[in-house]
């Protein structure tokens, strides 16, 4: 069997070179148990997602295949929070839903204001930028929440802008803002503008409410809270963000165009070849989420894995980014290191020395921080192992953290829970 299929189903594997005698060979090295991928996304897989989408490829003009997207579309509506909306899927990630909610609802030209609070809300902003759009920007210390004050005030000093654009989970910071408040602000500063969200790192772990808050797109990426490999983005469009894409608004698109998706969605098909696999694993994933555990559930159970890091994180005495306990966010947790440590070092020390994955600081936080995932397919018992597994890195780097102090503070939580 070939190297590359043995890796495949080992958990960790190193390739080196044989010691015996002879021409040099290679050997496989190989640590028994599973690695622990706790970045803030893509996320684990469940079991049964992974069989779902273990099937011959389907025909995706087939009566089979278009039975797919009536089952889906119901489930999406009830996560991104609407019964108004329309649900676009497209291949693609994040990123690309950034462009899709650009370009079909701006013309080339027209003003945005991007909300940057982190890295990915700066990265909405400098993606407007590219296209062809005039950003303004509402820079805010990373750590803190969008405030609904500082975007009033300058909204009333520039009114010509036609989107908001607002990251609902800084995955680089673990900060989640209020996307309700943001459009109370918006309308105390009587602005027409439309409001752009990422819920990136949010959608299926903490509570969207696409219809409440006056969304007009909301744009997720499969591979983290929705229990799904990468490869497919999702969009909610409200009616006045459609009719707008749909009548005049908008910048020259082909692929990201929204008419001709939603003309084949009406007969369960798609107008370019999708990831067909992926939607097997998405009905399922959708199925587990909506259906079985109930998303009051969902999002309760995010919040109490949450709460026990926090508490890991505040018996190790670290700080986390997030400045307001209140916006601290159930999906990523970002935590500074102190002075002299780097966190990038933290990050490949437990990927070497224990097989699992920390996210790494980005951007400003690059070298002081690093991240802990806790979002999607997770429970208690593997919060415990994750912060464990931290904690014994950052004693081996140094750090004067009481081994089981993390485990301790977890069991304390959920026992109180």
């Amino acid at each position: 069997m070939a190297v590359e299929e043995l890796d495949g189903r080992l958990a960790h594997s190193t390739i080196r070179p044989n010691p015996g005698e002879g021409a040099p060979s290679l050997y496989l090295s190989v640590l028994s148990g599973r690695h622990f991928l706790q970045i803030p996304g893509p996320t684990n897989l469940p079991e049964r997602v992974l069989r779902a989408m273990d099937r011959p490829v389907v025909d995706h003009r087939s009566p089979e295949f278009a039975e797919l997207l009536p089952r889906i579309v119901p489930l999406l509506r009830q996560v991104f929070g609407t019964d108004a909306g329309e649900i676009i899927i497209m291949s693609g990630s994040g990123t690309g839903g950034w462009e899709s909610a650009l370009v079909n609802t701006l013309k080339p030209g027209d003003r945005v204001l991007a909300c940057n609070n982190g890295q990915f809300g700066l990265g909405f902003g400098n993606a407007a930028r590219r296209l062809g759009y005039e950003v303004e920007e509402l820079a805010l210390d990373w750590g803190q929440e969008v405030r609904p004050d500082d975007l009033e005030r300058k909204l009333r000093v520039t009114p010509e802008v036609k989107a908001v654009l607002v990251v609902h989970n800084e995955t680089s910071t673990g900060v989640t803002s209020d996307i309700g408040a943001v459009r109370g602000a918006m309308d105390r500063a009587g602005s027409e503008a439309l409001l752009l969200v990422d819920t990136v790192s949010s959608l299926g772990s903490i509570e969207f409410r696409f219809d409440d808050w006056r969304v007009d797109v909301a744009l997720c990426g499969s591979q983290k809270g929705l229990m799904m490999p990468p490869g497919q983005a999702y969009l909610c469009v409200s009616p006045r963000a459609l009719d707008i894409s749909q009548n005049g608004g908008g910048a020259p698109r082909n692929f990201l165009d929204w008419a001709p998706m939603l003309r084949e969605y009406a007969r369960g098909l798609f107008p370019f070849t999708p990831n067909t696999l992926m939607l097997f694993g998405l009905r399922e994933a959708l199925t587990m989420l909506v259906e079985e555990e109930g998303l009051p559930n969902v999002y309760d159970r995010h919040r109490r894995l949450a709460d026990a890091v926090r508490s890991s994180v505040q018996a190790w005495n670290l700080s986390m980014m997030c400045e307001k306990p209140a916006y601290r966010s159930n999906t990523v947790t970002t935590v500074l290191v102190p002075d002299g440590m780097d966190g990038s070092a933290i990050v490949e020390h437990a990927r070497s020395r224990f097989n699992m994955s920390l996210g790494v600081g980005v951007g400003q936080s690059r070298q002081r921080a690093f991240r802990l995932g806790h979002l999607g397919s997770l429970n208690e018992l593997e919060v415990i192992a994750m912060v464990s597994g931290v904690e014994m890195t950052l004693r081996e780097m140094g750090l004067p953290v009481s081994l089981g102090a993390a485990a301790a503070a977890c069991e304390r939580s959920f026992v109180a829970a």
